[in-house]
């Protein structure tokens, strides 16, 4: 990624952190997910922290991008860091992605102080990384040493003991956070016995070295990460750790269920929420403000913690993950361990319709509803729901791949055979699941998977939601898009010439099998149509149909 490094924090500056942010996260994802032991050593810190970030970026270009088609100047340094507040509030993920997420939060309300400033200095900067610690600290219920938010503060001291430009308060604040970020075993006895330093404050220092980065263009020195031996004392020595070392240590039987929703509500609701869901669980995490919050919370009953929401104002995006019965969040009952399967398919599928057909398939399945796709965890337990010594996991969207990867380097990690077949729709699922044959070697059947997954070539078709530039040219919100293999191909106003089209040109290329896959917003005559048109124009050319339900997607078509 060439650029000119930033004198000045304006809103350029604020693209180019975000964008090396996400990358310094997605190289150190498989680190950090894997010295994730606190609060729950559930292996995603590193996937959160680079899924909050990607939404962060999105919502940023999403700004420059509105700017450039309108022809105007770059935007105003306020408007980069309330897109980039924003975008990381509504994709926070997990407890460490929501305190990230407030972070960014704080220093947006410094750096977005002054509507008209066009940039801010060193000064600027040391007020904006102190409020942002002080504010992520407040937002937690019961602030922990040793974690994210001790390394946060020890980077805004750090910063406020500096004089100089940007890049020098940059440096002076990521010195002080690596310093304190080694120093967190010795805070955090899980941490000492895992022999590991903490995931989230790891993740930090990763984000204020490419602050470091984007005024110097000098990428700092590697982190170290681990005391004594890793990864096995992870595995080995976290697991065990006394329960009277922290409340969500694993093995101490804590709460069962992580619980996630983006919530309209006032700030009075807001303090009437945090004291009950304080009462409900543990890790409590609300972030946000101005009448939109992100609400974290750990607990048994995940009801009463939506519920507790919509008492409070308007949650939607819920997202409730079971940390699994014998895993490291949950004790359970004794009871009869049943035989392993050899062999098992797990899927992410957009719709419930796909879901019944994958799981009559014989595959576990995980939903992603709309807006809402899993988080690494939530793969874990469906591998680990499989039972089976060997799995395939089919994400069935390249946003996943991160997230897929993650899962299966945790399971991995607990003994299971894992494959990850790339898969990037549900229609290259249904292929990839048609070939599968338990009975054959792992290997070869990983093998006849990815090849009938990768034959399948995918489309989509769907409504724009805002103008925005695509490979087919500037869409307005409301028009119907049809993409191919990922890209925006045709721009249309009608659902079922749109889908012609997309199908036509699919088929010119070849094809020997048609799968469509409708949602619930799909016309009643389109799949009709389709067939028709699909009969009539191309030979020895057969089609399948499918209900996705509420998938996102008005439509989605595979061809073989």
């Amino acid at each position: 990624m060439a650029y000119v490094p930033q004198t000045f924090f304006d809103a350029l500056a604020v693209r180019t952190w975000c964008g090396l942010a996400l990358r310094a996260l997605g190289r150190a994802r498989e680190e950090i997910d894997a010295i994730n032991v606190y609060p729950v050593a559930d292996g995603d810190t590193g996937t959160n922290l680079y899924l909050t970030a990607e939404s962060a970026v999105a919502a940023v270009e999403a700004v420059f991008e509105g700017h450039d088609a309108h022809g105007s100047e770059k935007p105003a340094l306020a408007d980069a860091a309330r897109a980039m507040a924003h975008g990381a509030l509504i994709g926070a993920r997990g407890n460490s992605g929501t305190i990230l997420a407030q972070l960014l939060r704080g220093m947006a309300q410094v750096l977005a102080a002054d509507g008209g400033t066009a940039h801010t200095d060193g000064e600027g900067l040391r007020l904006a990384l102190r409020h942002a610690a002080d504010s992520a600290r407040q937002a937690v219920a019961h602030p922990v040493e040793g974690t994210v938010l001790t390394v946060a503060s020890a980077a805004a001291d750090a910063a406020g003991a500096a004089e100089g430009d940007c890049g020098t308060v940059a440096r002076a604040a990521y010195d002080g956070a690596r310093a304190a970020l080694a120093a967190t075993p010795g805070q955090l006895a899980v941490l000492e016995r895992a022999g590991v330093v903490d995931a989230g404050g790891r993740g930090l220092v990763a984000v204020l070295g490419a602050l470091v980065e984007t005024f110097t263009g000098e990428a700092p020195s590697a982190v170290p990460v681990v005391r004594g031996t890793f990864p096995e004392a992870v595995s080995a020595e976290a697991a065990t750790a006394a329960p009277d070392e922290c409340a969500d240590t694993p093995g101490t039987g804590g709460p069962a269920f992580e619980v996630i929703y983006l919530l309209e509500a006032g700030d009075t609701a807001v303090a009437r929420l945090r004291e009950r869901l304080d009462g409900l669980g543990d890790s409590l995490v609300v972030v946000g403000g101005d009448g939109l919050w992100n609400v974290h919370v750990h607990v048994d009953d995940a009801g009463a913690a939506v519920e507790a929401g919509i008492e409070a104002g308007r949650p939607y995006r819920v997202r409730i993950t079971h940390f699994g019965v014998g895993d490291v969040h949950t004790t359970g009952a004794e009871r009869q361990p049943r035989e392993r399967a050899q062999r098992a398919v797990v899927a992410v599928v957009p719709g419930e319709g796909l879901a019944g057909l994958y799981t009559e398939a014989g595959a576990t399945t995980v939903l992603a509803r709309p807006g809402e796709p899993p988080a690494s965890g939530e793969l874990v337990e469906a591998v680990r729901r499989a039972h089976a010594h060997e799995v395939v996991l089919l994400p069935n969207d390249a946003d996943l791949r991160h997230t897929a990867a993650a899962a299966a380097d945790q399971a991995r990690a607990e003994g299971i055979r894992v494959a990850l077949i790339p898969t990037r729709s549900a229609v290259q699922g249904i292929a990839a699941l048609a070939v599968h044959e338990p009975e054959r070697r792992f290997d070869e059947d990983v093998v006849q998977m990815t090849s009938a997954a990768g034959a399948t070539r995918y489309a989509e078709v769907a409504v724009a939601e805002r103008q925005s530039w695509t490979m087919a040219g500037i869409c307005q919100a409301g028009d119907v898009l049809g993409l191919i293999d990922g890209d925006v191909a045709v721009i249309g106003s009608d659902v079922t010439v749109t889908a012609e089209t997309v199908l036509d040109r699919m088929l010119s290329a070849g094809g020997e099998l048609v799968t469509l896959v409708l949602g619930d917003e799909a016309p009643a005559a389109v799949a009709d149509h389709l067939e028709t048109r699909v009969r009539e124009s191309y030979l020895a050319v057969d089609t399948v149909v499918y209900r996705g339900g509420r998938q996102g997607a008005v439509l989605l078509i595979g061809v073989e």
